[in-house]
């Protein structure tokens, strides 16, 4: 019933949003102006992360430029979306795609214009379609939400510079890629209690920021979703992939030469995940010479989940960087 619940009222959300509900290939997605595309007005494909679903984003999309078409998937496993057999970070991204292509008419042969915007789990899916040759689309841009490249995480947690307290506050990449084990004990937890205290741990200390992270029940929506066995399992699948096919593809991506060759711009909570790390450097090296990187640390106590606590100054970023990228892809 919880489940139910859930997709009903990230349903009701985004109907008023003036979004359009589908279901493709029993992946849940809701959309707007997908058929006024164009190379000067992509598709702005928002991908949540973990443990969330599309209902993320619902404080962004009245801020972004209302021309703009949109394209909000939950991913496979994840929110209203049924699990796929696997869940690496190219065959989830692809799913999204071939969902996204059947619903965009186009009466010509060139490619479908996109810009991916990911937050978590979904921006690793950003990064991996990016540096990936696609058929039927061309990335104009990609906007990463509050990561580091996958394969710096792992050698970073491992390092013995690092602190123990902070090694501990990335505790669940190992702890869900044991899929079997973390499985029964979040069962045994309760999902929903397991997702609504990861969510808060990871969020920041600003107070307006806390209450519109939890505005419109989004930890009872998103802990609903979690009382389904099926996502449960699909979402610690997904960091078992992070811990070995994800992090093995990266590493040849980097051996091999393949970066991303689009402006790229890195929005992050500067009070947390941004003193760990120095953004502009530690993504240098993962991106093609001459591509614009714009980096901006979210102030004031943001965390984690920096699209919901502060959607005003996100929007603004995005819009100033969405408004810059004509004429460089």
């Amino acid at each position: 019933m919880a489940f139910t619940q859930s997709l009903k009222t990230q349903d009701a959300k985004f109907e008023s949003l003036k979004l359009s509900r589908t279901v493709v290939d029993d992946v849940v997605c809701y959309s707007r102006c997908l058929d006024s595309v164009a190379e000067k007005n992509p598709i702005l494909v928002l991908i949540h992360g973990y443990p969330q679903s599309a209902y993320k984003w619902r404080h962004l999309i009245p801020l972004l430029p209302p021309d703009s078409p949109l394209f909000v998937p939950d991913q496979p496993g994840y929110g209203g979306s049924a699990p796929i057999p696997s869940n690496d970070k190219f065959t989830i991204g692809n799913a999204l795609l071939t969902a996204l292509k059947s619903q965009v008419k186009s009466g010509s042969s060139s490619k479908i214009p996109i810009v991916l915007i990911g937050h978590d789990r979904g921006a690793r899916i950003a990064h991996r379609l990016a540096v990936t040759s696609h058929p039927s689309f061309t990335i104009h841009g990609i906007c990463l939400v509050d990561i580091v490249p996958t394969s710096t995480q792992w050698h970073h947690s491992s390092s013995p510079a690092k602190t123990a307290k902070e090694v501990t506050g990335y505790f669940h990449w190992p702890f869900l890629a044991n899929v079997e084990l973390a499985t029964r004990m979040i069962a045994a937890y309760g999902g929903a209690k397991w997702c609504k205290e990861m969510i808060l741990a990871w969020a920041g200390s600003n107070p307006t920021g806390l209450s519109k992270l939890q505005a419109d029940n989004s930890l009872d929506v998103y802990g609903g979703f979690f009382e389904s066995a099926d996502v449960v399992k699909a979402t610690c699948e997904d960091y078992r992939h992070g811990a070995t096919t994800d992090l093995e593809a990266q590493e040849r991506d980097q051996a091999e030469g393949r970066k991303i060759g689009v402006p790229l711009l890195l929005l992050y909570g500067k009070d947390f995940i941004g003193k760990r790390y120095d953004f502009g450097e530690v993504w240098r090296e993962w991106v093609n010479g001459g591509v614009r990187v714009t980096d901006h640390g979210l102030g004031g106590g943001i965390g984690h989940f920096g699209v919901e606590e502060a959607p005003e100054e996100c929007a603004r970023v995005i819009g100033e960087w969405l408004g810059g990228l004509d004429g460089e892809v």
